[in-house]
């Protein structure tokens, strides 16, 4: 029985299999490991990462589909099904051990940024993320200072995780097709962070500020934020925009400012 694709859930269905092929090739699942896939849809990814031998649990939303992946992999061994929202899953109870999850995912566009930053909250027993996003997203996330792609999702994914653009995927991939070019992303949260956070609550507002008014000079969109002469004392232009300072001087920043 076919299932018609739900706009509400943002749901478009991947179904090339050398796009499928590439992704396995990249996450590259071994007996054994601790797999999660947020969103197995139609199970189109969920065989081939089965067959690889892994332990798999996958969070599934639609009732349908959770239905009709109990009816396919249910009695396999190594499958475990949650019908669930991954916006509220708590992902680390998964974990058994000490043993890290890996997470895989064809993220709905509709969701991805809130979806990321909730991975983070738990990426203390995360090894890895393997994602389909919206390409513009994907180069939000990987992208370098001074870019147009960079902002404050750049920066707050860049000082937990470390960010690997993979490769493209068109719309012809998936079904239905999608009104926007994709793209394939790893990350891969820090065990220990290059530019430690001294206090995360006012690093992330100082990111969220500075980037509030792009076209606003730091000594504007700052101001009231951080005292008086903490741009100079951290080596930084007060005449300077957001989108030229790296995530390490938006850490020296709220590091300064916190002390």
């Amino acid at each position: 029985m076919s299932h018609r694709p739900r706009k509400r859930f943002g749901q478009n269905f991947l179904h090339d299999p050398g796009t499928i092929d590439r992704i396995l090739a990249a996450v590259a699942p071994r007996p054994g490991e601790h797999l999660v896939e947020i969103g197995p849809g139609q199970g189109a990814i969920t065989a081939s990462l089965l067959a690889s031998g892994c332990r798999l649990d996958a969070v599934e939303l639609d009732r349908d589909l959770v239905r009709r992946l109990q009816e396919g992999f249910g009695a396999l061994p190594n499958f475990r099904l949650h019908s669930a929202d991954a916006l509220r899953f708590s992902f680390c109870t998964l974990q058994e051990g000490e043993e890290p999850l890996r997470i895989v995912g064809n993220l709905p566009y509709n969701i991805s940024t809130p979806l990321l930053f909730h991975l983070l909250e738990e990426s203390h027993c995360i090894r890895d993320m393997h994602f389909m996003l919206q390409r513009e997203v994907v180069d939000r996330m990987a992208a370098t200072p001074g870019s147009k792609s960079y902002g404050r999702l750049s920066v707050m994914l860049q000082v937990r995780c470390k960010v690997e653009r993979l490769f493209a995927i068109g719309p012809g991939a998936f079904r239905p097709p999608p009104k926007v070019e994709s793209a394939f992303v790893r990350l891969v949260p820090y065990r220990e962070p290059p530019w430690p956070v001294a206090d995360f609550e006012l690093f992330s507002r100082l990111v969220s500020q500075a980037f509030s008014q792009r076209r606003k000079t730091l000594r504007n969109t700052l101001k009231g934020l951080l005292p008086p002469g903490t741009l100079e004392s951290c080596g930084i232009d007060p005449g300077g925009r957001a989108e030229q300072l790296s995530p390490a001087q938006f850490v020296a920043l709220a590091n300064k400012a916190a002390n």
